[in-house]
């Protein structure tokens, strides 16, 4: 008789199975698929990011633990369900989240601790860039923390011989390679679409901005190497082998895929790449992203011009909080649960809890949930306290507080959006979501199509979330000699996966726009929480 996974058995052996790692905000992911982009397995590491200083960061060392960890976790669930030891891989990428700063010395050690997207403290920066690059910069790009270093006349600016990502950073230090992927490129400085490299002429307009500081370095000098999706992005070296691997089983010399950030993968785990296709990723923070026909009108500070992992330019909407006060709310319960003898697991909270929202009063009964546990770049604030606000009378119920805490995490997105849809007149035929926001059945897909007022489809492999997309991107690069684009590669073998879309309820769209008026207003008691809660 043969094994229930004989063919999956004999490819992860003869180390054909292919590898995608990512670094997202609250966990790193490893997935493991098969050439056709089958899940096959996976491993999870737990992580947060910490408040230092007034800086959100991560240790260093906490990197290379849970990337260990994670790999750990993979191996062992390949070994339980397969019987295989797990030795090789056809190909690996590192995705994480996105753009950042991560200032390395000429050793490759770092100079500051890793600052994340979720930094507000580069408004003087933008403030300046944005004019004289003629470029909407984020307080998250990393030549906005570059520049906000250099105008604070920070100690380790001199020392700076290479600038990268997270994603860019461990893909240095598993292959040696200062590489990165251009969709994760673009959000470090512009990128030229047609040239696919750094925009030689607003690079040449940062270095006459920064020529006063007498550095030692040029921009040039410093940023990766772009690669375009397909390319190949060097190898495993045998230090970087013992790093996923400690137990030393692991071969070195597997080719690497350029490394991309989260938003990268999103667009690739749900096949949106093509013009008028969109994704939103729903989880810590929540982003749009919509693959442009035409170039927009004039640049707008609430949107970020990218690319996609193969060069097209997409406008990304992005708030940099979306589901974490949610899941603050879920723990708090989970807690209750645990306390009066209940199940108090994530998995049985959404599954509960979730669709109450659905259930809810169209605008919530009137209750408002602010969700910001950070700063938000596109409504002003560079640091957020979380609120939840009611009146007497409103309609205090749990269904109620349930949909408040959902339309609370889309509010930010849809004052972006609506830039693009209003102002630009983006067309958007569909979105497609993944992300933990779409956890707990159609709930996540019922709310968003609300706030956009789109229909919402989500993949069937989207909860194998950003790890299974970077995975799929090395997979193309094993054939993308012999595929036209990667748009083409992904209809190939993604497309039959996408579920039937949820459509807009006018029920649900009319209650959302009530309760983003609400929350619009709301955001006047924000500003005075930030200034009182200290």
């Amino acid at each position: 008789m043969s094994h229930p996974h004989e063919n999956q058995v004999e490819l992860i052996r003869s180390g054909a199975a292919i590898l995608g790692i990512e670094f997202g905000s609250t966990r790193i992911k490893a997935s493991l698929i098969a050439p056709d982009t089958a899940p096959l397995a996976t491993g999870t590491h737990a992580w947060e990011s910490r408040l230092e200083e007034g800086v959100w960061t991560y240790d260093e060392d906490a990197v290379w633990q849970g990337l260990a960890a994670c790999y750990a976790m993979l191996v062992e669930e390949v070994r339980s369900r397969y019987g295989v030891q797990l030795k090789n891989v056809a190909a690996l990428g590192i995705s994480g989240m996105m753009h950042g700063y991560l200032p390395l010395d000429r050793d490759g050690n770092l100079l500051v601790p890793f600052r994340t997207w979720r930094n507000n403290i580069t408004a003087r920066a933008c403030a300046e860039l944005t004019p004289r690059l003629d470029f909407a910069v984020p307080q998250r790009w990393s030549v906005a923390h570059l520049y906000q270093s250099i105008l604070e006349e920070q100690p380790h600016v001199p020392r700076i011989a290479r600038l990268t990502t997270l994603a860019g950073y461990v893909h240095r230090v598993l292959s040696g390679e200062h590489v990165l992927g251009v969709g994760e490129a673009s959000g470090m400085f512009p990128v030229d679409p047609r040239t696919g490299d750094w925009d030689a002429a607003r690079v040449a307009t940062f270095d006459a901005l920064i020529a006063e500081h007498k550095l030692r370095w040029t921009l040039r000098d410093i940023l990766p190497k772009v690669l375009r999706a397909g390319q190949r992005a060097g190898r495993l070296m045998p230090e970087g082998a013992a790093l996923l691997d400690p137990t030393g089983r692991l071969v070195n010399g597997i080719p690497l895929c350029p490394p991309e950030g989260d938003a990268g993968t999103g667009m690739v785990a749900t096949n949106a790449v093509r013009p008028r296709s969109g994704n939103v990723s729903a989880g810590t923070s929540v982003f749009a992203m919509i693959v442009l026909e035409k170039s927009l009108s004039r640049m707008h500070e609430e949107i970020d011009i990218v690319l996609t992992p193969d060069g097209a330019p997409v406008a990304m909407a992005h708030a940099n909080n979306g589901s974490a006060d949610l899941d603050a709310w879920l723990k708090l319960f989970g807690q209750v649960a645990e306390t009066l003898g209940g199940d108090g697991s994530p998995s049985a909270l959404y599954e509960r809890l979730a669709p109450l929202a659905v259930s809810g009063d169209p605008d919530a009964g009137g209750l408002l949930s602010v969700n910001y546990v950070s700063g938000e770049h596109i409504t002003g604030f560079t640091e957020g306290r979380p609120l939840f606000v009611r009146n007497q009378d409103d309609q205090f119920t749990l269904p109620n507080f349930m949909r408040s805490l959902y339309f609370a995490a889309l509010c930010a997105l849809r004052t972006g959006m609506n830039v693009l849809t209003e102002q630009e007149g983006v067309v958007i035929t569909e979105i497609r979501g993944h992300g933990g926001f779409f956890k707990g059945g159609e709930t996540g897909q019922r709310m968003l199509a609300a706030a956009l007022g789109v229909p919402v489809s989500i993949p069937k492999t989207a909860g194998e979330g950003g790890a299974w997309g970077m995975a799929v991107l090395a997979a193309y690069m094993l054939c993308a000699s012999t595929e036209s684009s990667l748009a083409d590669y992904l209809d190939a073998r993604i497309a039959k996966s996408i579920g039937n879309p949820v459509m807009p309820n006018a029920r649900d769209v009319r209650g959302f726009a009530e309760y983003f008026a609400r929350h619009t207003q709301g955001l006047a008691i924000e500003r005075e929480a930030v200034k009182a809660l200290r």
